[in-house]
């Protein structure tokens, strides 16, 4: 019988495929290496408010991010150095108390992803939404004495509420800059206003910026800016 080598495009499976009664056994996703450097730092900047208690096809959004963290950290290679920031997770007595709810809650090192895990699982969604306090504290504390490549993956299922423009503030202080990029995802975001100003987040520091809606769009937008599949093309092989 004539054998065909197949080489066709990866996205997300873990079957195998049976072709002309013989097995063809196929990669994982998860055994490729991510297509960024070693030296790139990767920051998840994740939304705790409030709204993220809201039901999305009958589950809360919080639960549908979480669901989808737990799918994706374990891709992700054990020296590629990450961290964790949260962002509305407690409440305060005043707004300003309340827009000052932003803590880096697991440092940026190597091995990290497990503690980012279990961070995510135990924090209650309370707050506000101090994207712009958050990107600040990013940039001039979490990646401070790091050089390199610094990527922020921030995730927002609203825009900033705490009297503060995250657009501005990228624009005056990153857009320059060739070391950040940050890649945004709105969640559930349909306010246009909102988007415009998360959209410009991305645009400012050439990151990517994607809308999701459903678990199958945040695990594809996660996994995109993590870069954690990887195209095989080629061509049929007749023998």
């Amino acid at each position: 019988m004539k054998k065909f080598l197949i080489i066709f495009s990866v996205v997300f499976f873990t079957a195998n495929i049976i072709l002309a009664n013989d097995t063809y056994n196929l990669y994982k996703y998860n055994n490729y290496d991510p297509n960024f450097t070693q030296s790139e730092k990767i920051l998840f900047i994740m939304d705790y408010s409030n709204s993220m208690n809201e039901y999305l096809g009958g589950v809360r959004k919080i639960e549908l991010m979480r669901e989808t963290m737990r799918e994706i950290l374990p891709v992700i290679r054990p020296n590629v150095e990450t961290g964790l920031r949260v962002y509305g997770h407690r409440l305060g007595f005043t707004a300003y108390e309340c827009c000052k709810a932003s803590k880096l809650a697991v440092p940026i090192q190597e091995e990290n992803t497990q503690n980012i895990a279990e961070v995510l699982e135990h924090t209650k969604a309370r707050g506000m939404t101090p994207i712009t306090y958050s990107l600040k504290k990013a940039v001039n504390d979490d990646f401070e004495n790091f050089s390199g490549k610094k990527h922020i993956i921030l995730l927002s299922d609203g825009g900033e509420n705490c009297d503060e423009s995250p657009c501005e503030y990228v624009i005056k202080n990153l857009a320059k800059r060739k070391d950040f990029k940050i890649d945004v995802i709105a969640f559930n975001v349909n306010d246009k206003d909102d988007l415009n100003q998360l959209k410009c987040v991305s645009t400012v520091t050439s990151g990517k910026f994607y809308t999701a809606n459903t678990k199958g769009e945040l695990v594809n937008a996660l996994n995109n800016s993590l870069r954690t599949t990887k195209e095989v093309g080629g061509v049929i092989i007749k023998k």
